[in-house]
């Protein structure tokens, strides 16, 4: 569907939104304003990653952002992320999309004419308004989601489905992070003589203030999940322990009860009258005598 949001008579440029596209979509406009081939079927194809194409009268840009919901178990491009492919030139813009994408949709329904009142200002607010999505996410829901993983580790109050949620987290921000590296060639190109204007600098701080947190937040992750199988190693290494001591308590005591187990003819002791009682002595003082061992060498 093509929606014109900007026009010469209420801008000093277009602006043409066009969601859930078709290569039809794109009859009129490849003519008038003379886009090439290759950059309508890039936008046409899915799962392109973010990157900025110059060509003879416009630029090609690719953007990602994060959805305002998306499934916990994602781990992949497109379920995670949301992708705004744009055209622009110095007299136009269009924005490619499928679904909605909720920075765009605000910036359509409430424009501010006065603040981005060229082409330039606009690309460059719609490449903050999609970093910043980035941001929030660490802030209000990773953020989070690994303090709550944290209590669990910690307080031992593991759920099943712990691991596998937290791997999931892992995965998810091992992909931003290669989106965040791929959005530097974006930043660097707004910040060309150009292309550069009052806003650049806000998209170079939201930039490198994601690229931290994703950093801060990746390194805690990992830790954690190292935290986690030390705890479960040494949880292992308390209970292998307990069976070591239990069984050389029981050693010594099965090796005597072996012995009088044999049941050969020749063993005086079986005759005697006080032999089952004085081998039950002897066992138990072997016990504590093992037992008295262990405390000195402090394993119990």
């Amino acid at each position: 569907m093509i929606q014109y949001i900007l026009n010469e008579t209420n801008s000093t440029f277009d602006w043409i939104d066009i969601s859930e596209p078709t290569y039809q979509d794109f009859a009129e406009l490849r003519v008038k304003y003379n886009l090439h081939e290759a950059s309508i079927k890039d936008c046409l194809q899915i799962g392109q990653l973010p990157k900025i194409e110059e060509f003879e009268n416009y630029h090609f840009l690719i953007i990602r952002s994060i959805p305002t919901k998306f499934d916990a178990l994602s781990d992949t491009l497109t379920e995670i992320t949301e992708r705004v492919s744009i055209f622009f030139g110095e007299k136009f813009v269009i924005t490619v999309h499928r679904g909605k994408t909720q920075y765009l949709e605000a910036l359509a329904e409430n424009f501010p004419y006065s603040k981005l009142n060229s082409s330039k200002l606009l690309i460059n607010h719609l490449a903050s308004e999609a970093l910043k999505t980035f941001e929030n996410l660490v802030i209000n829901k990773l953020n989070k989601q690994l303090d709550s993983y944290e209590e669990m580790v910690f307080l031992h109050k593991r759920k099943k489905d712990f691991l596998r949620q937290l791997y999931y987290i892992k995965r998810q921000i091992d992909l931003i992070r290669i989106i965040l590296t791929l959005y530097k060639d974006i930043v660097d190109f707004f910040h060309l003589p150009a292309f550069k204007n009052i806003y650049t600098q806000d998209l170079k701080d939201i930039y490198a203030r994601s690229q931290t947190l994703y950093r801060n937040i990746a390194e805690n992750t990992t830790q954690l999940l190292s935290v986690y199988f030390n705890i479960e190693s040494n949880h292992t290494n308390d209970i292998m322990r307990t069976l070591t001591i239990i069984s050389v308590f029981f050693m010594p005591l099965t090796f005597i009860v072996g012995i009088y187990g044999m049941n050969f003819k020749n063993m005086p002791e079986l005759e005697w009258y006080y032999g089952y009682p004085v081998i039950l002595v002897c066992m138990a003082l072997l016990a504590l005598i093992i037992y008295y061992w262990f405390k000195r060498k402090k394993w119990l």
